[in-house]
């Protein structure tokens, strides 16, 4: 059996691997349709992801098909098209685990970066982890992860309809986050680096604003949102000198909200601003709904985003810009070397091999 395998940074390779075995007990053996390309994965690629490993096998942005299930499996039967919750937790050994909240486990291992993912036709996962739809296509089906990212952000920083939401970093992360910030009713403004990206923003996703990091940020911002600044600020990039940039954008008493995971940890933050201005910074780690009911369950989370799928409240169909073949990797990582805005939107499709 064929597999994508990213040897080491900048470096993929076609190989083979042994087929997997029948599931055993709670397991289901899945069929790869779609895998998306997150910051993780751009990120291991260019060998800046300290938690991953090489060789490995990326991909846990998944849409796939069950094709056999385990003794003692219920809710997933073969033929189900399911998305996959890529979080592999200890159920209940750790307090974050017994208190709901599995993407914060502590022994998690992700799919594609601890352990192998999603670029190979066909593995074996808890079938816990798949979550069953039967209107989404396999497209749909693999951007719920990244989706799911943004829901949980957007949950734990509560804005509302009178707010103002600075998302720095209109790269996918970014996006996802948006799609819930306008379901939230606030005010959006983008900003980024990157001109193609903040185009996308404004011209496909409708933001209300962007913003490139250029000049006088301070009263660009001003300018924009009635001479306040924003009451929240998202970091959507995950690169250490964002939280110092951030940080005195927030309007007093506002929140700053940490998604991304910078590889560097040593970042100097401002305290001035943390404690004269009263600027809470909060993070939030991969997917897990709080909300009003404690811990909401992931498939609480997943049962939630197909109801904004189907209905349109979400338009997940504009996230995808591009498809192509898993054996197109090497080249399509290897235009990011070029151009940061490329991996927007991307999906391989094992269909296309």
């Amino acid at each position: 059996m064929k597999a994508i395998s990213l040897r080491e940074p900048q470096r993929f390779e076609m190989i083979d691997i042994d087929p997997p075995a029948d599931p055993g007990p709670g397991e289901a053996l899945v069929q790869v349709h779609n895998i998306g390309i997150c910051g993780t994965d751009v990120s291991g690629y260019f060998g800046k992801m300290p938690l991953m490993t090489y060789p490995r096998i990326l991909g846990h942005e998944l849409g796939v098909e069950v094709v056999a299930v385990g003794d003692g499996v219920t809710g997933v039967a073969p033929g189900n098209r399911c998305s996959v919750e890529p979080y592999l937790n200890c159920v209940d050994g750790c307090l974050a685990c017994r208190r709901g909240a599995p993407n914060c486990c502590a022994t998690l291992e992700v799919l594609g970066v601890h352990t192998d993912g999603g670029m190979r036709p066909r593995f074996l996962l808890p079938a816990r982890k798949l979550h069953v739809s039967t209107r989404l296509e396999f497209e749909q089906l693999a951007l719920v992860e990244t989706l799911g990212i943004g829901a949980h952000a957007v949950d734990r920083g509560a804005p509302g309809a009178d707010d103002t939401a600075l998302i720095i970093g209109a790269g996918p992360i970014g996006l996802a986050t948006y799609e819930f910030v306008r379901l939230s009713g606030a005010t959006t403004i983008f900003m980024d680096l990157n001109e193609e990206r903040l185009r996308f923003a404004s011209d496909v996703m409708h933001c209300d604003h962007t913003l490139m990091v250029t000049g006088d940020i301070d009263g660009q911002l001003r300018e924009l949102n009635g001479g306040e600044l924003p009451n929240v600020v998202f970091d959507a990039t995950g690169h250490p000198p964002v939280l110092p940039l951030a940080l005195p954008l927030a309007k007093q008493f506002g929140l700053v909200m940490l998604i991304g995971d910078a590889p560097n940890p040593s970042q100097q933050v401002l305290t001035s601003d943390v404690i004269t201005r009263q600027i809470s910074i909060r993070g939030t780690h991969n997917e897990n709904l709080p909300g009003d009911q404690a811990y909401w369950s992931p498939a609480r989370q997943v049962e939630l985003f197909y109801t904004y799928l189907m209905r349109g409240q979400i338009r997940v169909d504009d996230l995808i810009t591009s498809r192509y073949a898993p054996a197109d990797a090497p080249q399509v990582y290897a235009r990011l070397l070029r151009d940061r805005g490329a991996s927007l939107g991307v999906l391989f499709d094992w269909a296309l091999l």
